[in-house]
């Protein structure tokens, strides 16, 4: 059976555009892979934060993992901070990732034009990423086609740490990605990917109420101005996420609709909302339950971070062996 890896960072409470592209996936994959996924809080810390805020939002985010579907008897749920071995393994393969490779990355090159002070952990953010993989030998990880620079960059690691201590051996395989099925979720304002920080998102664990408070203003098809204009589905980001929430008859019928102004945009997305709800209820149902046991929530990462220590710990062996430190 394929290991597979997974990472999310602890921004709090997962967002529907975190769980269509990433954890619903994960959900499925638990049940045909071994996998780990791991809430990466050093991730976390390359932009300024609040400590006590972090704390909190990395419950918050085991707690949103375990509701969206995460089963501990079916996957190992961590929190990257528990096992040291992620930044040991880290320096090592720093020592041999070329600087050209880490300047090339698109999403440094974005977020250092953001940043009056750029530091070494933004630059060095792929290296631990790819310390992250390669410390559990996993063999695939999901990932969108926004992050596959970054995977190959792993790849590339593997290659080279492999060729120069293991004697040509695979003893880090090249993990390959495994691309989500879900296209790039846009945010309510239907300009940029869904996130946390544009204020463009619907929370995962949002009460009905506020939900719907979003889901009405969001932003349809741009070129449709009045009730009686016909409407082209595949511009308007409601219809992308009607295929991501609602049956498939249901989403033929909203493209005829729309296409034939049969419907306003409030109609159709009062359907959506129905359909968002099949899915939210079930889920805020659990997160309501583990809130009022939140021992539950600790005791599986204590858990998953007990297994990971031990598989981190064989890893670091075989390679402190054989880079001389053993």
């Amino acid at each position: 059976m394929a290991r597979i890896f997974s990472g999310i960072q602890p921004s709090g409470e997962l967002h529907i555009g975190n769980y269509l592209g990433a954890v619903k996936n994960w959900a499925k994959l638990q049940h045909e892979h071994e996998s780990i996924i791991c809430i990466v809080d050093y991730h976390a810390i390359t932009v300024p934060y609040d400590p006590g805020q972090l704390r909190v939002r990395r419950g918050e985010m085991a707690l949103s993992l375990l509701a969206a579907g995460i089963d501990p008897a079916k996957a190992t749920l961590f929190v990257q901070s528990q096992v040291p071995q992620h930044t040991e393994l880290q320096w090592i393969l720093n020592t041999i990732t070329p600087l050209g490779e880490l300047e090339r990355q698109t999403q440094f090159k974005e977020k250092a034009q953001r940043q009056e002070s750029i530091t070494a952990g933004l630059l060095n953010y792929p290296v631990l990423q790819a310390a992250d993989i390669l410390l559990y030998r996993a063999n695939l990880v999901p990932v969108g086609e926004d992050q596959l620079q970054h995977l190959e960059l792993s790849r590339v690691v593997a290659r080279r740490w492999n060729a120069q201590f293991a004697e040509g051996e695979d003893f880090f395989p090249e993990p390959q990605p495994a691309l989500t099925p879900t296209r790039r979720i846009m945010g309510l304002d239907g300009q940029a990917k869904m996130s946390k920080s544009l204020n463009n998102t619907i929370g995962l664990l949002e009460s009905p109420e506020e939900v719907w408070k979003k889901l009405r203003p969001a932003v349809t098809d741009p070129k449709r101005i009045k009730r009686t204009d016909p409407g082209t589905p595949e511009v308007c980001n409601i219809y992308h996420l009607h295929k991501a929430f609602s049956p498939s008859a249901t989403v033929e019928h909203v493209a005829a609709q729309c296409s034939s102004a049969g419907w306003g945009c409030i109609d159709c997305k009062r359907v959506l909302f129905e359909s968002m709800e099949t899915d939210l209820v079930p889920i805020r149902r659990r997160a309501e339950e583990l809130r009022n046991d939140r021992s539950r929530v600790d005791a599986v990462l204590a858990e998953g971070a007990s297994r990971c220590r031990a598989i981190a710990t064989e890893t670091m062996h075989g390679v402190r062996e054989r880079m001389g430190f053993d």
